[in-house]
Parts: structure tokens; sequence; C-alpha cells
């Protein structure tokens, strides 16, 4: 077994087990006129990550290793959209109305595509959630026993939204969770403080955190 660097203690990875979750990197969070955007977030917060993003991304498909990416985005008839959820944020500019990329978070629409630099290869889970958490409603569960995983280091978009989210659920499902703090943000710095604090405390509550050159140390050893 082999560890890495991490906080609160070093992460015993058991390199074999491990997965990378890429967290909604999509257009309609990072680019200008997309639904962050619209809600008055600064999207240069998010796109100022892709360059570790890549670099954890490629690290992990040189070492072969699993490579899952979410989008958080529902279905045309909104069925799978409840009224709690669209009622919040801008009232006027909602999920599911037309916006400059297409219709808001809807499955298909090209603001909901994740942005090109960081886009899925051939063999590349992608998953379609219509929640927070990347568990709800999806088949993740099903992707991750099937290929044998049993930690998973994660990277995207927000910290404390759906990146947290998602790693609290693994959490409860017995996963190892280890969060690659520089290919992870939020719009607002003092959330991604918070959440990372929140993640690593009381002897690694939630998961781990670590940055993104000691991951690939170790998974660049075989």
């Amino acid at each position: 077994m082999m560890e890495i660097n991490a906080q609160p203690f070093a992460f015993p990875t058991r390199r074999h087990e491990l997965a990378l979750i890429v967290i909604d990197m999509q257009r309609d969070f990072a680019e200008p006129g997309g639904f962050g955007a619209s809600l008055g977030n600064d999207v240069d917060r998010v796109t100022r990550i892709i360059p570790d993003v890549k670099r954890l991304l490629q690290g992990f498909r040189d070492a072969g290793l699993p490579v899952i990416h979410t989008m958080e985005c529902h279905r045309p008839d909104l069925s799978d959209l409840p009224p709690a959820k669209r009622n919040r944020g801008n009232p006027s500019l909602r999920i599911g109305d037309d916006g400059p990329m297409g219709r808001i978070l809807i499955a298909g629409e090209p603001g909901t595509a994740i942005l090109r630099e960081l886009a899925p290869i051939d063999g590349e889970v992608v998953i379609e959630k219509p929640g927070k958490g990347a568990f709800y409603a999806t088949e993740l569960g099903d992707v991750l026993k099937q290929s044998g995983v049993s930690q998973l280091v994660f990277a995207g978009v927000t910290t404390e939204v759906c990146v947290q989210t998602t790693m609290r659920e693994a959490n409860d499902r017995g996963y190892e969770c280890l969060l690659a703090e520089e290919a992870t943000e939020s719009y607002f710095p003092e959330f991604k403080e918070a959440a990372i604090a929140m993640i690593r405390a009381q002897g690694a509550i939630v998961g781990w955190t670590a940055h993104v050159d000691d991951i690939l140390e170790v998974i660049g050893h075989a």
C-alpha cells in the first residue's frame, strides 16, 4: 500500500482501487453567459482550475485508472426537476429557461456540455445527475461497484455544493475520499476554505485533501 501526502494525515491508497471523479465542469458553470454567471458569480474562479483538473485527468489516464465525469442536468420535460429547486436562484433566468447557450441545465443543450479542454474520452463514464450529489437518481453506485473502486479522488465545482455533497454521499457508502485542492473551486473563496476544513475535520470525518502534485506522484508509480 502506498501513501499520498494529505491532510489531516497521509492517505493510504490501494492504487488499483482508485478512481477520479470530475464534478460538473460544464459550460453553464464556467463561461460568461451561463447559469453561474447569471446568478452574479465570477466564473473566472472556475476557469482558473482548468489546468490542474487537466493534469489530474491526464495522470489518471496515463496510469490506466478509471475516470468519471458528472454533469448536473435535467430532462427536457423537467419531470426530474422539483419546483423547490427550479424556484430558487435568479428569478429572471431559471433552470429550463432559454439562455445564451440553450436551455439552462437541460440534457443535450450546449451549455450543459463539459468544457472542451476537459472533455471525456472514449471509455470514460459520464453521469448525468439531477441533484447536487452524484449518487442521487443515477447509476454511479453500480458503476463504481462494477469497476472494483473503493477510493475516490475528487475535482470540480463547486467545492461546497456538488463536490462536498457527493463526497459525503460516497463517505456514507464506505468509499475513502480525497479532494484535490487546486482542482476544485467555489465562486466564493471563503466557502471553499470552509468546505475543505469541514471535510478533513475530526480525523478526516468526510475525507482527506491533498495537492495535485502529491496525488500525481503516487498514481504515476506502479
